[in-house]
């Protein structure tokens, strides 16, 4: 297989390790994929249901909702059911307003989440924002909980932006409202994570977020906050929107920040349809990763657009098959198959590119295109292995698939490169 290369993406910052449960973020580790619930947290039920359908599509921390005191108290509830269940995934809560009254009244919870989400611009006010942020660290020092301090520029702190504001309209030649915007939202996580440091917090206790919802001010307030510090960054856009949109953003703006070296874990925070799929940010995340080489969480499905040449359905609904297969069989192959997720496959439709592609892969198959008997060249390791014909070719194509990973990855192989090492 030739798989993407990361030669050109610059070499990840060096940040603080951050370790959260048994996940660990930052310090060059592998880039983490996190999401969030959209229950009710006093709803255990669906709150269990929803995070563990979130931890088996590959959410390696989940976030969710800690607003009053019923969810406060549903915490541990829910932390035990998961376990119960065997889901082991991180749980962070997220905290805005309040969040030093709930976890102060509800030690259990304090000690149930693996991590808090505070946002310093709305975890006090005036005189009380001191103290309030203060409460919630010493409990983080308590308990030995990382935190996250995530600004958001829909709930920036208005007296920091104000003076921001202010000293820049004073100067002779001032900057634009968009780029003090930009170091307001910089300034207030680094001047949280200050004091939290100052309040006995250690650097490997924190995460920095600085979230907005247009690309290029990610970028903007991403570089900035990366040259001036060395805290793990979570990186992702804010209100990433729905469908098409959300997801073309958040890859366009997660993917260029990696892209420099910036980023220690991700979150892509799309709007879901009623009643719609919340893991599609799951996928999302680990496709923007697995397409720029940055970690493996699938095989690759190779599969070209189709044109005037490949009118007829038949390669649209092999490469669906395909890909089907891979999505239901993958949780069961990489427990048994260690390193199956860097396969690769090719299902193309016609023969001017299809041969090509076919043999790049660890698995390919070309079939003709319009018109023709459906007669389709598979290709393995590079090499043409066989030609299948008629109505079964799909039948027979995932077959193959199947065959060649249990010969390649299964125990029979694992015997032969032993027995190759010990001669």
């Amino acid at each position: 297989m030739q798989g993407l290369t990361t030669d050109l993406i610059a070499p990840r910052r060096r940040t603080h390790r951050v370790t959260v449960a048994d996940v660990v973020v930052g310090g060059g580790t592998p880039i983490v994929v996190q999401s969030m619930t959209n229950t009710d947290t006093a709803d255990v039920e669906a709150t269990v249901e929803q995070v563990a359908t979130l931890a088996r599509a590959g959410s390696e921390l989940v976030r969710i909702t800690v607003d009053r005191d019923e969810a406060a108290k549903a915490v541990p509830h829910i932390r035990d059911r998961l376990v119960r269940l065997g889901v082991t995934v991180p749980l962070v809560g997220d905290f805005h307003y309040i969040g030093h009254t709930l976890l102060g009244e509800n030690p259990a919870a304090a000690e149930a989440l693996d991590k808090y989400r505070i946002n310093p611009g709305n975890v006090g006010f005036k005189d009380k924002k001191d103290r309030q942020f203060g409460e919630i660290i010493e409990i983080a020092i308590r308990w030995n909980k990382p935190i996250r301090i995530g600004v958001n520029w829909g709930s920036l702190d208005q007296e920091l932006l104000t003076r921001l504001m202010d000293e820049n309209a004073a100067c002779r030649s001032p900057q634009d409202a968009r780029a003090v915007m930009h170091e307001a939202i910089v300034q207030s996580a680094l001047l949280s994570a200050e004091r939290a440091e100052e309040l006995g917090l250690g650097s490997d206790k924190i995460i920095l977020s600085a979230k907005v919802s247009a690309v290029q001010d990610l970028v903007s307030v991403y570089a900035k906050l990366a040259e001036r510090c060395r805290y793990a960054l979570h990186v992702g856009l804010t209100e990433a929107g729905m469908g098409s949109k959300g997801i073309v953003a958040s890859a366009a703006g997660i993917g260029l920040l990696l892209q420099l070296g910036i980023g220690d874990t991700i979150r892509v925070s799309l709007t879901p349809e009623a009643g719609g799929d919340r893991t599609l940010e799951v996928k999302v995340a680990q496709e923007i990763l697995q397409s720029m080489g940055l970690r493996s969480f699938v095989p690759v499905v190779a599969a070209c657009p189709g044109c005037g040449r490949t009118t007829s359905t038949v390669f649209q609904e092999l490469a669906g098959d395909v890909q089907d297969m891979i999505r239901e069989r993958i949780p069961e192959w990489s427990q048994t198959y260690p390193g199956v997720e860097d396969l690769s496959f090719a299902v193309m439709g016609c023969i001017v590119n299809g041969p090509g592609e076919s043999k790049r892969a660890d698995i390919g198959i070309s079939l003709p295109g319009t018109g023709e008997t459906p007669a389709a060249p598979v290709f393995i390791d590079g090499k043409k292995a066989m030609t299948l014909r008629g109505p079964n070719i799909a039948a027979e194509f995932k077959r193959i698939v199947e065959d060649y990973i249990e010969r390649r990855f299964g125990p029979a192989s694992a015997s032969l490169e032993h027995h190759k090492d010990s001669v």
